[in-house]
């Protein structure tokens, strides 16, 4: 696997925690105009462009990027954001709910990417990857990093955590708490330490793959971009977050559909019954203001992708019984992050927004990268990966 220090336009330290923002992708216009209200240097301004403009505005028209472009100049321009001097590694460390995990911030190489050194588990939309692509166009940045994550129990790994906790050791550049209780810390590797540099380039080319966790748009986008420019200068590299695997975990990503296919709940009930009989794997259904407990077996010589729990709903239940035959396409059905808990899940039906929810357990990380070596996809929205990374941190500047 390839990788490099890069030199990121990041925030000017005193500046960091009004900067930081959610990702793009996990908050709809409302949602970003309220956490950016008051604040002009959060970087919703320019990963949600359309907050500042016209109600209705679409987020991926030419008038929103240009908007984006303007935004993330000004903050460049008042000395919110500042050009790295140097080619830096960057550890990021965030701590929630008393659990940390601690990634490298680096560019990696598109190259890779398309040859499959960095697997991928979901299949993308060409409708996101164009808006993602437009994006780095016309902003002549990548403004949001994709989180990889590999496996970490050989040697190299073990090393390369080495490097990483010398570094926690040293004053950080940023430290803060978020408004959700989240606390980011980010140090920088070594600084003017090219040994170090080099040796962590060196350790991370014996790790054979890295797995993309959440972010396949925006490493398609970045591809894609590279591709256009002969992967010629900064174009070739996307910047991302890897994480060892062994400090990750994944959440569920939850079920909920929106009518009950012509049947009553109490023949929904009784298909449930005739379904799920009993077994190790479970999950809970909500519906008519009960909880239910369902579970089941995995069939023998089951694949790994049809293993998961999120396959054997879908393939027993959702489809034959609710009629949801595609919840890639299928606007019946939607889903909910499990960060959200259960009572959100009840709430949404409780309010007649959703006639069932299921309330699912969470895929493991062996899993999800067994089925990228696999060369496998996973069913769409299976993981959650929390706490998420935040956008304005660091931004790769392309042109």
């Amino acid at each position: 696997m390839n990788i490099r220090p890069f030199a990121a336009v990041r925030p000017a330290p005193e500046f960091a925690a009004q900067v930081a923002a959610v990702p793009y992708d996990v908050v709809d216009t409302a949602e970003a105009r309220a956490l950016a209200s008051g604040n002009p240097k959060s970087f919703l301004h320019v990963s949600r462009p359309e907050i500042d403009m016209p109600d209705g505005t679409d987020c991926s028209s030419p008038e929103a990027y240009a908007q984006a472009r303007k935004a993330l100049d000004a903050l460049r321009a008042d000395g919110t954001l500042v050009q790295e001097r140097e080619p830096t590694f960057y550890a990021y460390r965030q701590i929630m709910d008393g659990r940390a995990q601690t990634g490298i911030v680096a560019v990696f190489d598109t190259e890779d990417y398309l040859a499959g050194v960095l697997k991928q588990h979901e299949k993308t939309r060409k409708d996101k990857e164009d808006d993602r692509t437009n994006h780095i166009r016309i902003l002549g940045a990548q403004t949001g990093p994709a989180f990889l994550t590999y496996r970490d129990g050989n040697a190299y790994g073990k090393a390369i955590s080495e490097i990483v906790t010398a570094a926690c050791r040293t004053e950080p550049l940023y430290d803060f708490t978020a408004d959700d209780g989240i606390q980011h810390t980010v140090w920088k590797i070594a600084a003017g330490s090219a040994c170090t540099a080099d040796e962590l380039q060196e350790l991370f080319s014996n790790i054979p793959a890295a797995y993309i966790a959440d972010g396949h748009h925006r490493s398609a986008a970045a591809s894609r971009y590279a591709r256009e420019k002969g992967f010629a200068g900064e174009s070739k590299w996307f910047m991302a977050v890897v994480f060892p695997a062994s400090q990750l975990k994944i959440l569920p990503y939850n079920r909920l559909v929106h009518d009950l296919n012509g049947l009553t709940a109490e023949q929904v009930l009784a298909k449930a019954k005739e379904v799920f009989t009993g077994g190790s794997r479970h999950c809970r259904m909500y519906l008519a203001g009960e909880w239910h407990e369902l579970s089941w077996e995995i069939p023998a010589g089951a694949d790994p992708v049809s293993a998961l729990d999120v396959s054997f709903l879908q393939d027993r239940f959702l489809a034959p019984v609710l009629g949801v035959a595609d919840p890639r396409t299928d606007p019946r059905i939607s889903f909910m992050g499990g960060i959200r808990g259960e009572g959100a899940l009840a709430a949404k039906v409780d309010a007649d927004e959703a006639a069932v929810a299921f309330s699912m357990q969470g895929v493991t990380v062996d899993e999800m990268m067994s089925i990228a070596d696999a060369g496998q996809v996973m069913p769409p929205k299976s993981t959650w990966f929390e706490p998420k990374l935040r956008s304005g941190l660091f931004v790769h500047a392309l042109d």
